[in-house]
């Protein structure tokens, strides 16, 4: 959760008027306890935990009020699968893992075509886990807003050839975000 890339994310959201709360997830919690790497926990127990942090919010929120949430690869994937059970007002999702590395065979799309909630997913043109041409096959809810970052691997990084740089992206990360809170809001 604080890792440089949620770091720069979260401060570009606050700059913007927009409150982050953020967590981590038990494997990453065990991780940052014991410095000893294990494995993902399995999706009920993450979607456990990102539902509890909702409610934790939401007893914080105007009665009626509906938080967006989102995440960060595996975070983004888990906040598409909860959106609706939570009632989010939206979703995003930052480099989202269409498929395992080295795996297009195996998608991860199938609640993706049916989202009712408004989704926003960030992803860099050369993410290994879902390319442009991937992704144009996929048949996506019409809620799902696509945001192209030029150059960008699945973290956002481009290439120094690209004449881009990983802030250029970020930049345009939390601009395409706020737009669609913005919006969101509107409703």
């Amino acid at each position: 959760m604080d890792s440089p890339f949620m770091q720069a994310i979260a401060h570009g959201l606050v700059a913007h008027d927009v409150t982050v709360v953020r967590f981590e997830f038990p494997y990453m919690d065990q991780l940052r306890r014991t410095q000893k790497r294990a494995p993902p926990n399995r999706m009920p127990v993450l979607e456990q935990t990102f539902e509890q942090t909702v409610a934790r919010v939401l007893a914080e929120l105007p009665r009626g009020e509906r938080p967006f949430i989102g995440g960060k690869s595996m975070g983004g994937r888990v906040a598409t699968q909860i959106a609706e059970r939570v009632e989010a007002r939206g979703v995003i999702a930052l480099g989202y893992p269409f498929h395992p590395p080295d795996r297009p065979d195996k998608l991860r799309v199938e609640h993706l075509r049916t989202l009712r909630t408004r989704g926003l997913i960030v992803q860099g043109t050369r993410d290994p886990l879902g390319s442009p041409a991937e992704i144009a096959t996929y048949a996506l809810s019409k809620k799902i807003k696509l945001v192209w970052l030029e150059d960008g691997d699945h973290s956002f990084v481009p290439r120094k050839a690209s004449g881009r740089t990983l802030d250029d992206n970020l930049g345009a990360a939390v601009r395409a975000m706020v737009t669609f809170i913005r919006a969101g809001r509107a409703r």
